[in-house]
């Protein structure tokens, strides 16, 4: 079932769209204000995210910028006032997919939902050899890894234990996994190799090493990609 974020202000509204969306099988999401939106995003992950620009606290184009920099893979409409044209385009600039301008046909929005999620699949067929997470992307055929559109180098080994934890997000593996899948089975040598590993992994891509954002240390276990 595809979950859908509103970030509406009027209860009115969102109640209505969200009785309207529940009617075609979609999962609906509320908040109120940008601030509550981002968190029910990091919590929820929802697929699409409708964002009213006119928003209490945090307005529609940061909430916007924020999930686009934190989920690129989201897609997003922006609600925007009638005759408001630099709205559409400040929109589309902080990374919306579409926008609709109020009033609306509720009609019109769950189609325009509907196509962007086709158009969505799509760009996922393509790329099937890119992997995206937060600001990583994993590409499998050249076997290069960015951050932000920065290519971070990485040794055969540190791909490997990043492609595990990319594809895997939220497993907890053991070190024992981990060596068995990356090093291998017949592998012999001092199991702290993954530790060694780890720690050189993290100096690349966490912004903090000693505060590792991405890579979380599972106490009694080993490893996992936190999400």
């Amino acid at each position: 079932m595809t979950t859908i974020l509103l970030v509406e202000d009027e209860s009115s509204i969102r109640g209505f769209l969200k009785i309207n969306f529940e009617r075609q099988d979609f999962k609906v999401i509320e908040a109120g204000s940008g601030e509550e939106g981002l968190r029910l995003a990091s919590v929820e992950k929802p697929q699409i995210a409708i964002l009213d620009v006119m928003l209490p606290g945090i307005d529609g184009f940061n909430v916007c910028e924020e999930l686009r920099k934190n989920m690129p893979n989201m897609g997003i409409i922006m609600l925007t006032a009638k005759g408001q044209d630099m709205d559409k385009i400040m929109g589309l600039e902080f990374g919306a997919d579409d926008y609709l301008v109020k009033p609306f046909n509720p009609v019109e929005l769950i189609l325009r939902v509907k196509a962007l999620l086709r158009r969505m699949e799509d760009k996922l067929v393509v790329n099937k050899d890119i992997i995206e997470s937060g600001p990583f992307i994993l590409d499998l055929y050249s076997q290069k890894l960015f951050k932000k559109e920065n290519q971070i180098e990485v040794t055969p080994k540190e791909y490997m234990l990043f492609r595990m934890f990319i594809e895997n997000p939220g497993k907890a593996f053991s070190r024992d996994e981990l060596l068995n899948l990356v090093w291998g089975y017949d592998f012999v040598g001092d199991p702290k190799i993954v530790d060694v590993n780890i720690r050189r992994l993290r100096s690349k891509i966490e912004d903090d090493s000693s505060n590792p954002k991405y890579i979380e240390t599972v106490w009694g276990t080993g490893y996992r990609w936190r999400v």
